[in-house]
């Protein structure tokens, strides 16, 4: 093992789940290995302006017209790359520069465009960094390069998709999405309940908007409105003080529902919840299963989170609708079928992997201990 490792993990701002994921596994690493330098990074903040404008250029077809970036999304998926590689070479030159400077012995990259720009690195600069690709419910063909020592998955079914690509069976471990460690020590629900002023006989409805306050909370409640069982609300807004504050004038005086914004308690609320309705981040749907909360999956983004909508009801974990009006007649048929309901529940604590940080850290370890100890090719 190398004495004192830079690890380098490259993140996006691209929603929650991969900055939460960096910085699990950035604490799990400096815990495991107190000596290592680990370092998270924007990793668009360190390329070109241009080439920010144009990565996060998806965003238009996304929200002006959604069809069209599920048809550019559903190519791309297949696609040996993500992009045109001059296009990856020109635009994250300043980024090559840092990691030349950085001298990483790790790059862990959260995303499969970084994980292609780590590649691509790698391969011109003859670099002997080890690359992992730390995939978070989003397989994509292009995470398939040769210069990549170890693929950690989510599940043993996304692992199956890379192995079925071509990526080598013997570089694909599946520790799970790395989590807050929170998730490992987790409250008893009546516990969770107490501290949160919920009673115990209460049926408890958590209402996420992600880490950002996407959503379009106008639907979902005209939905919740028509359920006629008797439900406590939560909605937690996140970062969006917009979204917070006109929901909390809309609510105003709704003792059944209180609205919030960003929690660093999250935990305990969905300990304390019977059900969720969300957006399906796999950040989100992977909290959910270590407290044994289904989610009820609402509105995915075409492409992605529309797959892992289509893996929440494989795995038998949750629900998505798919029409805004199912909404209401899904929840009335969980709520008034306890069987069905602790059916979800069962299975989605079955897939919890409260300990992925760690054991994807370990992973990373290993490998890198193993290369220490493999003597260099002879030229």
């Amino acid at each position: 093992m190398i004495n004192q490792p830079k690890i380098l993990i490259l993140s996006l701002p691209h929603g929650a789940a991969h900055q939460r994921a960096a910085k699990a596994l950035r604490e799990t690493l400096k815990s495991l290995h107190p000596e290592a330098r680990v370092e998270v990074i924007d990793t668009l903040q360190h390329c070109a302006a241009w080439f920010r404008a144009y990565y996060n250029s998806y965003l238009i077809p996304l929200t002006i017209w959604p069809g069209l970036w599920r048809w550019i999304e559903s190519r791309q998926h297949q696609a040996e790359s993500t992009s045109p590689g001059w296009v990856y070479r020109r635009g994250a030159r300043p980024l090559f520069r840092f990691m030349a400077d950085f001298a990483p012995d790790v790059v862990i990259a959260t995303e499969v465009g970084t994980c292609e720009l780590a590649a691509l690195y790698k391969r011109e600069s003859h670099a002997n960094f080890l690359l992992a690709g730390l995939e978070l419910m989003d397989f994509n063909r292009a995470w398939i390069q040769p210069e990549v020592d170890l693929f950690l998955t989510t599940h043993v079914d996304l692992a199956a998709e890379l192995v079925a690509e071509g990526a080598s069976a013997a570089k694909v471990v599946t520790p799970g999405q790395p989590i807050d460690p929170a998730f490992a020590s987790l409250p008893d629900r009546r516990s969770a309940r107490d501290k949160l002023g919920i009673k115990a006989s209460a049926v408890q409805l958590l209402i996420l908007f992600g880490g950002t306050g996407h959503g379009n909370p106008d639907r979902i409640l005209a939905e919740v409105a028509r359920v006629r069982h008797p439900l406590e609300i939560v909605l937690v807004t996140g970062r969006n003080r917009r979204l917070e504050k006109r929901l909390r004038e809309r609510l105003e005086g709704r003792p059944d529902t209180r609205v919030l914004g960003w929690v660093d308690n999250i935990h305990e609320w969905m300990v304390a919840s019977d059900l969720m309705i969300s957006k399906p981040g796999g950040g989100t749907l992977n909290e959910g299963f270590a407290c044994g909360l289904p989610m009820v999956a609402f509105d995915p983004l075409p492409g992605n989170e529309e797959r892992t909508c289509r893996w929440i009801e494989k795995w038998g974990a949750g629900v998505w609708i798919k029409k805004t009006e199912d909404l209401a007649p899904m929840l009335e048929s969980l709520l008034t079928d306890p069987g069905r309901l602790a059916d979800l529940r069962h299975k989605a604590a079955s897939l919890a992997r409260p300990y992925a940080a760690r054991d994807a850290a370990l992973a990373v370890l290993d490998v890198l201990s193993r290369r220490a100890c493999t003597p260099p090719k002879q030229s």
